[in-house]
């Protein structure tokens, strides 16, 4: 009998959490400047045009800031192992005990937290110590570049169904067009994001449909409150 092996979510954290709120901000920050842009000016270039900087703009400035961000923990990560590079050189018995006393709190006996200490150190002992005392893993571990591909792809793919529904829409509805489409991709997001990440997906779609609305609503009343006419 074949033993199958477990399936695990926690592997696709990095790069869901960026995929996730990028397409989220492409489509509603987008829809937003649509919908702005529509009330104040009915004119279909002109949409098309706000559309389509608001994507490209957004999509880099995403990807930027998702990489200053990762890169920012990717050099504290760095700097963490060369600390624990030189203690070991320095150190190797003070660290030894160190790793073997992390095993003994986790239940694990004096004399097999020991011994485990040492294979793990006649292994690879910065790896063993990385993972066990400053838990950095392959899976944890910072993606810069990764995250900032993640999050300007999915900025852009949220973006080009208001970029789409700004070609195609009548203008005279196109307030409500680009509202009722931002909902519908929403709750697939919310769907997707939920099943990818191995959670419930009422409770993703019903959060993700929310907090959308609620952004484009506090659009709509900021125009409101200047004067702009949705109607």
């Amino acid at each position: 009998m074949h033993h199958q092996l477990e399936k695990h979510y926690v592997n696709r954290v990095g790069w869901l959490r960026a995929a996730v709120l990028g397409a989220n901000d492409g489509l509603l920050s987008t829809t937003s400047i649509v919908i702005g842009v529509a009330a104040a000016s009915p004119d279909r270039n002109t949409i098309i045009l706000a559309a389509l900087a608001g994507m490209i703009a957004g999509a880099m400035s995403m990807a930027a800031g998702e990489y200053v961000s990762v890169s920012s923990q990717e050099d504290t990560e760095k700097a963490d192992l060369l600390r624990e590079k030189r203690e070991l050189e320095e150190m190797p018995e003070i660290e030894l005990r160190e790793l073997a006393k992390i095993y003994e709190r986790r239940s694990v006996s004096e004399e097999t937290a020991l011994k485990v200490a040492t294979e793990l150190t006649e292994h690879d002992a910065l790896a063993a110590h990385a993972h066990d005392e400053l838990g950095i893993n392959e899976i944890t571990q910072a993606k810069p570049l990764q995250a900032a591909f993640a999050s300007f792809g999915s900025f852009a793919l949220g973006a080009i169904l208001p970029f789409t529904v700004s070609l195609l829409a009548p203008i005279k509805q196109m307030v409500y067009f680009q509202y009722g489409f931002s909902i519908i991709f929403l709750m697939i997001l919310g769907a997707i994001s939920a099943k990818t990440g191995g959670s419930k997906i009422g409770i993703a779609v019903l959060r993700v449909c929310f907090w959308g609305t609620v952004a484009m609503g506090v659009t709509a009343l900021i125009g409101h409150l200047f004067g702009v006419s949705v109607a």
